[in-house]
């Protein structure tokens, strides 16, 4: 039996904690024998709802922390003085190496924050970006950041085109993955500042597929694997990509409901309907890791159910298979 791949994932973390995320902790060790599970929290809460499962005890361990660190709470202040919180101690398990991969739904802010000061960022990595992956009419795009680094440089962006074009390679199994920076147009001369910066950089770096500028319409038809940008664009964008999906769905569902022409229709279809929706449903595609950390950290939705938990999981496992974090660190070290 290969090596166990060890997470720790934050039981007090998120909107739905701590229910969602024992689910999905429980889920994952049912669905593969290849994890063991840390749930940081305080431990009679995280005892009290896994004592409503049967799972292998052998595979799971609740590390007691004392604190919650709440999302009204000013990210620095609150990883600076809540040191017993869930985040805090998950991601020290991670920076001394007891555990490969952290993952939390609670505060964004705080697990960033923790990110970057415990976890720590790989030598050479200017900024550590958070890269979610969207669903697309060909299949999977990262849009990278989406949230870490407002005020990015263009070098950043730069080190974003390479560290996702590695973790699609590698991770998804896309050859020569098309990177395309978010623009308001197609030509080279257009967008702000910071894009034209970057721009001629992009072309010019070696080891990326650049294929120039993307607009936001052209992201859902799937027209670049890695879509850059600095992070207030990018969560812009996952935003409102993820109400229109939401929008449509819900539309879409009520308009087959509407009439009994409709809902005698609706029955017809609703195999490849219910197919090709869930090519959108976004707790599939599990969380965003944050790149370019010495070790993984992976952040959910503060909203995430069970499904998205596992799933995050389970991308931890592919994360640390194929060595990602070795693998930037020799690019960025070029």
């Amino acid at each position: 039996m290969s090596e166990l791949v060890k997470v720790v994932v934050d039981a007090m973390g998120g909107d739905n904690a701590p229910q969602e995320p024992v689910k999905g902790a429980v889920d994952a060790l049912k669905e593969s024998e290849g994890f063991f599970i840390y749930l940081t929290g305080i431990k009679e809460t995280v005892e009290k709802e896994l004592a409503k499962y049967q799972y292998p005890k052998d595979r799971l361990e609740v590390v007691g922390a004392t604190e919650v660190i709440e999302t009204s709470e000013p990210p620095v202040a609150a990883i600076r003085t809540k040191k017993d919180s869930s985040i805090v101690v998950g991601q020290t398990m991670v920076r001394k190496q007891q555990a490969d991969a952290f993952v939390s739904s609670g505060s964004t802010g705080a697990v960033l924050v923790g990110g970057q000061v415990i976890v720590g960022r790989i030598k050479g990595v200017e900024r550590a970006p958070l890269a979610p992956l969207i669903p697309t009419a060909k299949g999977k795009s990262l849009l990278i950041d989406c949230g870490a680094n407002v005020d990015a440089r263009s070098s950043h962006l730069v080190q974003f085109a390479q560290m996702g074009s590695i973790y699609m390679e590698n991770v998804l199994g896309v050859k020569k993955p098309r990177v395309a920076i978010v623009n308001i147009g197609a030509e080279e001369e257009k967008g702000n500042a910071l894009v034209k910066e970057t721009f001629p950089l992009l072309k010019e770096c070696p080891g990326i597929h650049f294929i120039g500028s993307i607009e936001a319409r052209d992201i859902p038809a799937g027209y670049a694997d890695v879509v850059v940008c600095e992070a207030f664009v990018g969560n812009v964008i996952l935003k409102l990509y993820e109400g229109v999906g939401a929008t449509l769905i819900s539309q879409i569902k009520k308009s087959m409901t509407s009439s009994p022409r409709s809902k005698i229709g609706a029955l017809l279809v609703k195999p490849a309907l219910k197919s090709t929706l869930k090519t959108f449903d976004i707790s599939d595609y599990g969380g965003a890791p944050l790149l370019g950390l010495k070790g993984l950290v992976v952040k959910t939705h503060g909203s995430a159910s069970a499904n998205e938990i596992k799933n995050a999981i389970f991308q931890c496992r592919q994360f640390k298979e194929q060595n990602i974090a070795e693998k930037i660190k020799e690019h960025i070290a070029q």
